[in-house]
This record gives C-alpha cells, structure tokens and sequence, in this order.
C-alpha cells in the first residue's frame, strides 16, 4: 500500500484550496453574467417610469440615449 507523507498531504490540501477557489471564481462570474443577461437590471419601460416620476414625458430618442449611455457603461 501506498505511504503519504505529511508534507504530501498538505501540499495536496493547498492545491485542492487553490484549485477549488480558481473553479469558484470562474464559475460565479459565468453564473452572473449569465443572470444579468437574462434579467438585465434596468430597461426602457423602468426609464419611462423614472422620466414620468420627474414630470416630463420622455422622447423615443431620449429613452435610447439612456439606454445606450447604460449599456457602454457596463
């Protein structure tokens, strides 16, 4: 049978830490790009709400500039 030794073993559980926090990492910036793509967190209806909110109807024009001033921020 096969002897581990304890510097084996410590080195085996630093590398399985590592590894662990690396394929975390990766998979929740995936997982939350994902969610926001499918729930994006602002959209034209919610800036009409916000224009109607301050008083002032909002133009088409004026909906699509916030919308893309938005998305080039992200």
């Amino acid at each position: 049978m096969m002897e581990i030794q304890v510097w084996q073993l410590v080195l085996y559980i630093i590398l399985g830490i590592i590894g662990g926090a690396i394929a975390g990492f990766f998979g929740a910036r995936a997982f939350f790009k994902y969610q926001l793509k499918k729930n994006p967190p602002i959209n034209e209806k919610m800036i009409r709400a916000m224009f109607m909110s301050m008083g002032r109807k909002p133009s088409e024009a004026q909906v699509r500039a916030v919308m893309n001033s938005m998305s080039k921020n992200q």
